[in-house]
């Protein structure tokens, strides 16, 4: 079968056309923009990726098309595809009903900690020999691929609340039927598509019905927000952590100590760093006991576990100065891996920032924004041309420690001017920010040559 993916370079829709083509499927896809890792990952597979959404992409015709949610009425490609009459389905759709029919779907659903919980997930279960099928919304550098098919019945997946495609409004992870679903935590989001936090807590009291009895709910204890959703109906085992009595975890020498329903398994050495990845991985663990891993099965799986790519991820250094890129775009994700990052070692932050997304860009979050960067040492806000929001003036309280620009020369410029040895530059941003990384480098190498060949630089 012949499938042509609209919006293929999307974390998901890549995962999709990897999927369908280790099931044998040929694969075509449009997509206005293209980035690693997943435009790579697209090459590497054989995956034609045509640029733009021309309809002549669709001819000869393919036997179905799927349709990435970044597609709307008006998208040239699409409106051929409604008068040519064309087959078409959503990607959720598709996976539902060609990949995760008769499977035990183990899904991680919240507003944080998606891609990382479902990743270590997935590795828990290939640990313990289990093979699982995964979608990741990232690359797992475990397995060096964002999806796969998988050779048993379980299949991980990273279970999103953002709506399915423009013909259906509904919340992607309703397709899925997990048996095994994770609620890692709830904030308001997608300003674009949901008006307020209740209507973001409806999607996932729907995605709790759709559990069965026989099936399990793993969630954050802590989380006032998922306490509300639950009252609201729960028909499932609910398994709890960050609550006495469920899994917990405590800071100790060396790790965390951690305890399954009152019993102490002593201290657990964890790669990832931050509170919040504590949380993943007591998620992840107690999503995989279910499928029957033993515990010190998951603490050996921990400890051999490499996070997804753009999360904390070192690019490179010069100068002596290191550069990270991370995926964070919301107040609290910017707020963790600053922190995550401080516990780490010594060494100022320079904070590097693309408020990208379209939550971001319509201000939603703003007003969180300061308090999100409160502990970097310096923040530099890139003011893209489509913000809807005063940047300066929303961030005005970080006083002397903010710096804003409206073009990335210019910023690359003063990161490079303000950067001295031991920092670390964290750069964050939910796409592909201009090829920043690499131009912060560069500029710090030829900063450093500008000093040796003139030694009043240095």
């Amino acid at each position: 079968m012949h499938l042509h993916i609209l919006g293929i370079c999307g974390t998901f829709m890549a995962g999709i056309a990897a999927i369908a083509r280790e099931a044998g499927h040929r694969v075509t896809g449009s997509d206005a923009n293209a980035w690693p890792p997943m435009s790579t990952q697209l090459e590497a597979l054989g995956i034609e990726v045509m640029r733009g959404y021309a309809p002549a992409h669709l001819d000869p015709a393919p036997d179905i098309v799927v349709v990435g949610n970044v597609v709307t009425r008006g998208n040239p490609a699409m409106e051929h595809v409604l008068d040519a009459g064309l087959p078409y389905t959503s990607g959720p759709q598709w996976l539902a009903e060609n990949v995760l029919q008769g499977r035990h779907v183990l899904a991680v659903a919240g507003t944080h900690g998606k891609t990382t919980t479902s990743a270590l997930l997935a590795w828990l279960l290939e640990h313990a020999g289990l093979a699982p099928g995964f979608l990741i919304g990232g690359v797992p550098q475990n397995f060096g691929i964002s999806a796969r098919l998988g050779r048993s019945r379980y299949f991980v997946i990273e279970a999103d609340e953002y709506d399915t495609a423009f013909f259906d409004k509904r919340s992607k992870f309703v397709h899925y039927r997990p048996r095994t679903c994770i609620l890692n935590n709830l904030e308001y989001d997608h300003a674009d598509i949901f008006p307020d936090l209740a209507s973001i807590e409806r999607q996932f009291h729907h995605l709790v019905r759709t559990v069965p009895g026989s099936g399990r709910l793993v969630v954050n204890g802590a989380d006032a927000d998922l306490a509300r959703v639950l009252a609201a109906g729960c028909w499932s085992e609910r398994v709890a952590f960050n609550e006495p009595g469920g899994w917990e975890a405590e800071p100790a020498e060396g790790g965390w100590t951690l305890r399954v329903r009152g019993h102490d398994h002593g201290v657990v050495a964890s790669p990832l760093a931050g509170r919040h990845n504590r949380d993943n991985a007591l998620a992840a663990f107690a999503a995989a006991d279910h499928v029957g891993v033993p515990v010190p099965t998951l603490v050996e799986g921990l400890a051999a576990f490499r996070n997804v790519r753009r999360r904390l991820e070192v690019v490179g250094s010069a100068r002596g100065v290191t550069v990270y890129d991370d995926f964070a775009h919301h107040p609290t994700a910017i707020a963790v891996t600053v922190d995550a990052l401080r516990t780490q070692r010594q060494g100022r932050i320079l904070a590097v920032l693309e408020p990208r997304s379209n939550t971001m860009r319509l201000g939603t979050h703003a007003s969180g924004l300061a308090a999100s960067l409160r502990d970097a040492d310096l923040c530099f806000v890139y003011a893209r041309p489509d913000l809807k929001w005063d940047a300066a003036q929303a961030l005005a309280r970080l006083g002397p420690r903010l710096s804003v620009h409206a073009d990335l020369d210019s910023l690359v410029a003063a990161i490079a001017a303000a950067a001295r040895d031991q920092d670390r530059v964290l750069v964050m941003s939910n796409g592909d920010f201009g090829g920043v990384h690499g131009r912060i480098l560069r500029a710090l190498v030829d900063s450093a040559s500008a000093a040796v060949d003139d030694p009043r630089k240095a």
